[in-house]
């Protein structure tokens, strides 16, 4: 009994600890943006972020418990950002472009 008390615990602590918003994320549908025929790109190369057709839009990366960890304004169409964040699962945001990534 108490094992599975100590179960239930901990799966609560763990649907607690992740924000509501991350469980609204849809990522199949997400994946491209089309807007005035220009097509959001994504593409990591281990800690470098390769962002292509998203002038003018802000990205952002989010961990996955949540916390925001950068935020960048995209100024030119083709841009290269290096990532100086922890090895990890992250979330990027471009517009309305959501990819999970993985930085090693």
């Amino acid at each position: 009994m108490t094992r599975q008390l100590l179960k239930l615990t901990f799966a609560a602590a763990l649907t607690l600890t992740v924000p509501m918003s991350l469980w609204a994320v849809d990522f199949e549908p997400a994946i491209e943006q089309q807007s005035n025929d220009r097509e959001i790109t994504i593409a990591v190369q281990q800690s470098t972020l390769l962002v292509n057709n998203a002038q003018g839009e802000t990205l952002e990366i989010i961990s996955l418990t949540g916390n925001q960890v950068m935020k960048v304004k995209i100024e030119s169409p083709s841009q290269r950002i290096e990532l100086d964040i922890p090895k990890g699962c992250y979330i990027v945001k471009v517009g309305k472009v959501v990819r999970k990534i993985a930085i090693r």
